[in-house]
């Protein structure tokens, strides 16, 4: 494979090997946002229940997998970079169950929302901050954008009911599954090149 086999649109600098474990969290954050927006495709007429136990259920991963990344990172507990990310993604954990025992469709419109949006300020902040020092910097600050955006558009489809809200919510997950995949193919590309040209 050359050099340049695996295209990098999302990060900042190429990875190292001390980047190299990040490729895997990073690759369980697009496999849950992608497997989380596929299902919201293809079910077509969600109950109430089902569209809060699937969304419930998404963010509790999304939540998982941000830790996963985060203590890969190794980033200093109490810097703003790593608060930036740690909080979000405690209240998305929180929020997921919440709406996975609720059952209600505006309790998800308003309140997936604002986790959402909690989550992608996080992101953004973490991306610019560390733009520059991180191969991360690029994919946070695009990531971070697109959450915003669902974040935004989700409390007015309340009136379209579960299919409406899944569809909102998975399309976003779509777009930050991409991404983060793209970012986890490049990351484990980059490392190994460099490894190799150590060697």
């Amino acid at each position: 494979m050359s050099e340049h086999a695996v295209p990098r649109p999302a990060s900042t600098a190429p990875a190292s090997p001390a980047d190299a474990t990040l490729w895997l969290p990073v690759l369980l954050r697009a496999v849950v946002a992608l497997a989380f927006g596929a299902a919201t495709v293809f079910w077509g007429a969600p109950s109430a229940a089902g569209m809060a136990a699937l969304a419930g259920t998404g963010f509790v991963l999304l939540a998982a997998a941000q830790f996963f990344l985060l203590r890969r990172l190794a980033l200093p507990g109490t810097s703003a970079p790593a608060l930036a990310l740690a909080v979000p993604a405690a209240h998305l954990a929180v929020a997921g169950v919440v709406i996975a025992v609720a059952g209600s469709e505006p309790l998800f419109g308003w309140y997936g929302a604002v986790s959402l949006a909690l989550l992608g300020l996080g992101e953004l902040y973490a991306g610019l901050v560390r733009k520059g020092r991180s191969v991360l910097a690029r994919d946070w600050t695009i990531s971070g954008v697109v959450l915003l955006g669902t974040a935004a558009v989700l409390p007015f489809v309340i009136g379209g009911g579960a299919h409406a809200l899944l569809g909102v919510s998975g399309g976003g997950a779509l777009v930050t599954g991409a991404l983060w995949l793209l970012a986890a193919l490049t990351i484990r590309h980059d490392a190994g090149a460099a490894a190799k040209a150590v060697n």
